[in-house]
């Protein structure tokens, strides 16, 4: 997990999870329409997740 994707992770969610798949794009894109904070933390979490 690099800084740069936590921060960008925290500034707009969907844009940090782009090359997750369209499925986290689109799972963090509706939970940052319903509020900022969940689409942040899942994010975050997507991003901890994977392990390349």
């Amino acid at each position: 997990m690099s800084l740069f994707r936590v921060i960008l992770s925290i500034i707009f969610p969907p844009l940090a999870v782009i090359d997750k798949g369209c499925g986290s794009v689109l799972i963090v894109f509706i939970l940052t329409l319903a509020g900022w904070i969940p689409g942040v933390i899942a994010a975050l979490i997507i991003i901890n997740g994977s392990k390349k």
